[in-house]
């Protein structure tokens, strides 16, 4: 029986905490639509996902009505796409079928244009990667991602050196929006296939044919609950946290099984991710500043962030029937205002960031560098984040933005979720002959647990 104190305190997470789901993601498989002619596999492609997900928002929309908990987003994954474009000459028509999808069903994102390269690369993977600058600076809704690293395989460096020149030339290619192409772009190690959250989603080969999941946030509900244990041991703060996500993870539940039930789709994953956005008091690096730093970044942030997601986790996981996707606390720079306060006093650093990817989801997130940081220098920071990935058998990440014409200093404005960005400095000294080598870093001993 719910009593009146929990209807009261859901409401106040709602209206004062900023507490929300941040996506109901419908993956879709593109298999079903495979063949060696181009205008056919568009076409397919095109009719199957506003077949599948013509009603998406909809039922999105009359979920948020129903039971008043705020849906931010309503978004679509789909077969990475270097897995279905083997038969055909380029990848890019696909890219703009997916655009074209999307607009028509309303969603606010698609993510897929992807390729798994952990261990070498198809032709069809090159092109894609070789299409991504083209393809996301000509499409308003595409999200794109590559996998480079997993713990089993190791680090394919030669998609690691594609991916710093890739990302040099989406910039460029969307100069005049501050590299915001680069902001739709993902490289991973570790990727998981049932991830809800953009820009990295895409619906893994493992996958069925359909499937909705649902991706929780509520950073401000969770800094709300420590401020009634301040100055308590970490015990207490832990126990508090693991309450927090547990109630925060129930709605996600109901979210996504009455969607599931609505749109005729399997249930996946409800993904427990922290999620911050620019407003105040909807901050990850908050909560660790609640725990007693002066400043996210200072020394014991990392201590503070692994208990953070440790307690998510273990609470969250005990309220949901399917607990997938990355499940954690993310740390995106220009997403969360108390991150962005951090760098620009100083107290936040680049170096920091990498080594908080260690103990929190995915990694190195939204962080915009000088815009004349070279390709080389890009590859090496995604390496590095790839090898925290691969030796710790977790996802890691990077989404980087070389900001054109922007210094040290300068401020890069994205607007909505995607927020602002300070321009953080990277090491002055050279990476170019460590990623020339190409080649592939062998997978770490601990991948070998059969």
């Amino acid at each position: 029986m719910i009593n009146t104190q929990e209807i009261l305190e859901t409401l106040s997470m709602i209206d004062r905490q900023k507490l929300d789901v941040r996506t109901i993601t419908m993956g879709i498989s593109l298999f079903s639509c495979v063949t060696d002619d181009e205008k056919k596999l568009c076409d397919r492609v095109y009719d199957l996902i506003t077949r599948r997900a013509e009603n998406l928002v909809r039922v999105g929309e009359e979920i948020e009505r129903e039971i008043g908990v705020p849906i931010v987003n309503k978004r679509i994954s789909v077969t990475p796409a270097a897995l279905v474009t083997g038969g055909i000459r380029s990848p890019l028509p696909l890219a703009h079928a997916l655009d074209k999808a999307a607009k028509e069903t309303g969603v606010d994102f698609i993510g897929g244009y992807s390729a798994l390269v952990q261990k070498g690369m198809t032709q069809a993977d090159r092109a894609l990667i070789s299409s991504i600058p083209e393809a996301l600076a000509t499409t308003d809704l595409v999200c794109s991602s590559v996998n480079v690293a997993s713990t089993r395989a190791g680090i394919d460096m030669d998609a690691v050196k594609l991916m710093g020149q890739c990302i040099k030339d989406l910039a460029s290619k969307t100069a005049d929006r501050h590299g915001f192409g680069c902001a739709k772009l993902v490289v991973f190690a570790n990727a998981v296939e049932d991830n809800p959250f953009m820009a990295g989603a895409f619906h893994g080969p493992g996958e069925g044919d359909c499937a909705i999941s649902v991706g929780v946030s509520g950073p401000g509900v969770v800094k709300n609950a420590l401020e009634s244990v301040r100055g308590e041991p970490f015990d207490t703060v832990a126990e508090m946290i693991k309450r927090t996500a547990f109630r925060i993870t129930r709605i996600g539940q109901l979210v996504a099984m009455e969607a599931s039930r609505r749109l005729n789709a399997p249930f996946g994953i409800v993904d427990l991710s922290l999620e911050p956005t620019p407003a105040v008091g909807d901050s990850v690096a908050q909560i660790l500043e609640e725990m007693g730093l002066e400043a996210c970044g200072t020394h014991g942030t990392t201590a503070a962030l692994a208990l953070l997601n440790d307690a998510v986790k273990k609470g969250g996981v005990m309220a949901s029937s399917h607990v997938g996707g990355l499940s954690g606390a993310f740390i995106p720079v220009s997403e969360d205002i108390g991150m962005i306060h951090a760098a620009e006093k100083g107290a936040l650093t680049l170096d920091k960031l990498e080594a908080m990817t260690c103990v929190c989801s995915v990694g190195l997130d939204m962080i915009a560098v000088p815009g004349d940081t070279s390709a080389e220098t890009i590859s090496a920071i995604i390496a590095d984040e790839a090898a925290i990935g691969m030796i710790n058998t977790k996802t890691t990440a990077v989404r980087i933005i070389p900001a054109p014409g922007c210094q040290v200093g300068d401020m890069v404005e994205f607007g909505g979720l995607l927020g602002r960005a300070p321009v953080m400095p990277v090491h002055p000294f050279s990476s170019s002959a460590f990623i020339a080598r190409g080649g592939r870093i062998p997978a770490p001993l601990n991948s070998l647990k059969n």
